[in-house]
């Protein structure tokens, strides 16, 4: 009997599975060509597909459904379809997930804008993203090595449909390819490699896509922000984002050499230095700090549509190191927001661009409401995560001010959009900041008229202001030892061109240069160890020693000049130049090593 009701259960799923091909099949629907465009060239995986759909059914569709592979399923964080038109997209279509019982993998139904009839044909293209998907091999790498990655897809389209004819034009980062599959005899011409055609495609194919090439574009992954943006009815709208920042790519092996990825260009080449922030075009404002204080190596530039901020972090990002930083900026509220009567609504995006091709793991946005907004209710573009309303307090509040607080994991660029917020506002509480302000003014004269009269001094902490003095003293002495060790570097290239050129007058105008800057640079650090003597601290000793050894890395890089000046006179042999050249390095480095200890130090 337990027999009976085993093969029963297994010849019902059998016919289930049946029942749900011929549903496939039975709309009709071929796909008569594909063009697939897998693009590799960053560290997301962008599939573009256009594809000709053939209805050679009995009757019209209304839909049909895209899938994706259940080994990139979790890496999905992007899809979108459109009608192809002549010459540029007709429009985007609306898309909902959908499962197809008996298959794995993410399946999506797209809503066509008008029915295909029987044996017509209707191009459409469907855009994925994919993040995380691209594996550093190795997962290690030195400071002076390029940085390999491994992508691991589907020759074929993955598609519940068959396919008369399918393409695959794969787009890489760079000419350097160690590996990759070879289905079909493809063809590579510099970054492209091409698959295909392949005829007659049974659907839900799948045969293993491996390439492992060269990379080095900026592997950075958000792994959270928060995007707090503060609505106030007085004119102004406060936006702060907090923003956790990791390099995604090969961990860096071994030790990290300041002077080495200052003087190669090619030294930690797939490293981040520096990227851009683009904000609206009214930003007014803007602040880019981290916990230390304001970082003053970035960069504001006021374009016509737009305000670009070079983000250049404390110190270049290498694989498995991060950063935490914040931007901030002011906006006029009556370009985002609208009002008629007591109704208000906020139209500004949900996630701004911090750089290109980014990659948000874990979104939170904090949207701060006036104080007595009601009726609160928010429309977004796409489906996030509401997390229960909360109160924000500032000054001259009395009951709070209501906060919205959504969030989204996985987000890349096509999620930049709009969202709209709708509100309820009595106009009558504005009176309440300026009758508070009268009011705090009245406290505020009434205390000073106490203050005067009493004596409530306070004891100060005099190490607390020594401790921040010498702080601020041994920012200033880090920054005007890097000037001066850029001087060398600038030295070395002038020599470098003195020895093609025999140019003796770029020679000692460079010489002059160097001792006039290297003067007024010692001088200032001289005065700052001075001043760190004065107050008592014994930083003082370590910044003496650090004059000392860079009067020997000066004495070295005017040798190398006096050097370079007996080679072009031919008062020496090459070789002996060479091998010179080689000792001189090798003892500036060291010594330069040595100065980049006492400064980690400080």
């Amino acid at each position: 009997m337990f027999r009976k009701r085993m093969y029963s259960s297994v010849a019902t799923y059998i016919l289930l599975i049946c029942g749900l091909y011929r549903a496939v099949a039975a709309t009709g629907l071929v796909n008569d060509e594909v063009k697939r465009t897998v693009d590799l060239s960053t560290h997301l995986a962008k599939i573009s597909a256009e594809i000709l759909l053939s209805n050679e059914g009995d009757s019209a569709v209304n839909s049909f459904v895209v899938a994706l592979e259940p080994e990139l399923a979790s890496h999905l964080a992007y899809i979108g379809a459109s009608v192809k038109g002549d010459e540029e997209d007709d429009g985007h279509l609306e898309l909902s997930e959908t499962v197809l019982p008996g298959q794995s993998g993410k399946f999506f139904k797209v809503e066509l804008p008008s029915s295909l009839a029987a044996g017509s044909k209707l191009r459409v293209k469907v855009e994925t993203m994919l993040s995380h998907v691209l594996r550093p091999f190795p997962t290690q790498i030195t400071q002076a090595e390029k940085q390999l990655v491994v992508f691991q897809g589907n020759h074929y389209m993955y598609s519940p449909y068959p396919s008369r004819s399918q393409t695959t034009r794969v787009r890489l980062a760079s000419k350097t390819v160690e590996t990759y599959t070879r289905l079909g005899n493809p063809s590579k011409l510099d970054e492209v490699i091409e698959y295909g055609p392949f005829r007659d495609v049974a659907p839900f194919s799948q045969d293993t896509m491996k390439i492992h090439y060269e990379n080095n574009t900026p592997f950075l992954t958000i792994s959270s922000i928060t995007r707090t943006i503060e609505v106030s009815h007085w004119g102004n709208i406060a936006v702060e984002e907090t923003i956790d920042l990791r390099h995604t790519g090969a961990y860096l092996k071994g030790p990290f050499s300041r002077y080495d990825y200052q003087r190669q260009s090619d030294s930690g080449i797939s490293s981040v230095k520096s990227f851009k922030t683009i904000l609206p075009a009214s930003a007014q404002d803007v602040y880019y700090r981290d916990e230390i204080g304001n970082i003053s190596t970035s960069h504001l530039q006021i374009l016509e549509d737009s305000v670009e901020v070079e983000v250049r972090p404390r110190f270049p990002l290498f694989g498995g190191w991060k950063t935490h930083y914040m931007v901030g900026y002011n906006l006029p509220s009556y370009e985002y927001l609208y009002t008629l009567g007591d109704q208000y609504a906020l139209k500004m995006r949900l996630v701004d661009h911090v750089y290109d091709d980014q990659v948000i793991d874990f979104l939170t946005v904090k949207l701060i409401l006036p104080e007595g907004a009601r009726n609160v209710h928010m429309e977004t573009p796409y489906p996030v995560s509401r997390d229960s309303d909360q109160l924000h307090y500032t000054y001259l509040d009395t009951f709070g001010r209501p906060v919205l607080v959504a969030t989204k994991s996985n987000l890349v660029e096509q999620h930049i959009q709009d969202m709209v917020v709708h509100y309820n506002f009595n106009k009558i509480l504005m009176l309440q900041e300026p009758l508070l302000v009268v009011g705090a003014f009245y406290i505020l004269f009434f205390t000073v008229i106490i203050y005067v009269r009493l004596d409530f001094s306070i004891t100060k902490d005099p190490a607390a202001e020594v401790r921040m003095k010498v702080a601020s003293i041994t920012e200033q002495v880090l920054t005007l030892v890097n000037k001066r060790l850029g001087l060398y570097r600038h030295m070395d290239e002038v020599v470098n061109r003195y020895k093609q050129t025999r140019d003796s007058g770029a020679l000692n105008g460079g010489r002059k240069t160097l001792e006039a800057d290297h003067r007024t640079l010692t001088n200032d650090i001289n005065s700052l160890q001075a001043r760190l003597k004065a107050e008592g601290s014994d930083l003082a000793e370590k910044v003496g020693e650090v004059q000392k050894l860079d009067g020997q890395v000066k004495d070295l890089v005017c040798r190398s000049c006096q050097e370079a000046e007996r080679l072009v006179a031919g008062k020496v042999k090459k070789e002996a130049y060479i091998e010179n050249e080689k000792g001189l390095a090798s003892k500036r480095q060291d010594l330069v090593s040595r100065i980049d200890s006492l400064l980690d130090a400080l």
